[in-house]
């Protein structure tokens, strides 16, 4: 059964998802010939940054992932089962290509933002696909309910400390999806 933080912490990936695939469509057009919109990457660098990073990364790398480790860890023979290293460095990754897109918008620099938005749109989508197939069911699987339901809480207290960031955040997706 698919817990409450594995459900909550798939559907910010959908969002997540949401905003990537308008980011692609974008690339397309810039490979086409249309001037890049730096209103549109800024926002998108922006959501990146706080949304998919600081906000859902964060329920992810202080919570969800050291719950993980903790419980894989306690368990002999399970140290083979543990995916969150990798997890961890397609984070580092991604940070990486938002880095290497906010500098190549600076730098007027199309071809490094497009590779660098792509770079990133294709690191996404694969990555949430392992951790929405891989280590969410593995999550839920082995983690207890009452330390799932401890996640629970402290996802629910970040949504609640940045609840206006959330909202804006939850906006502009909707937005871009008119």
């Amino acid at each position: 059964m698919v817990s409450k933080t594995s459900k909550m912490l798939s559907e910010e990936h959908e969002n997540i998802l949401k905003v990537v695939k308008v980011l692609e469509a974008e690339c397309d057009l810039i490979e086409k010939g249309k001037k890049v919109y730096k209103g549109f990457f800024e926002k998108v660098i922006d959501f990146i940054g706080n949304y998919a990073d600081r906000f859902h990364h964060a329920k992810e790398e202080d919570i969800l992932f050291k719950e993980f480790v903790r419980k894989v860890e306690s368990d002999e023979g399970c140290v083979h089962c543990n995916p969150v290293e990798q997890m961890l460095v397609e984070h580092e990754e991604g940070r990486e290509f938002v880095k290497g897109m906010k500098q190549a918008l600076d730098n007027d620099d199309k071809e490094k933002l497009v590779e660098n938005a792509r770079g990133y749109a294709g690191l996404i989508q694969e990555h949430i696909f392992k951790e929405d197939n891989i280590l969410y069911p593995m999550a839920d699987e082995v983690l207890s309910d009452s330390v799932k339901k401890e996640m629970l809480e402290k996802f629910e207290k970040i949504g609640n400390e940045r609840a206006d960031e959330k909202k804006k955040y939850l906006d502009f997706v909707g937005h871009l999806n008119k």
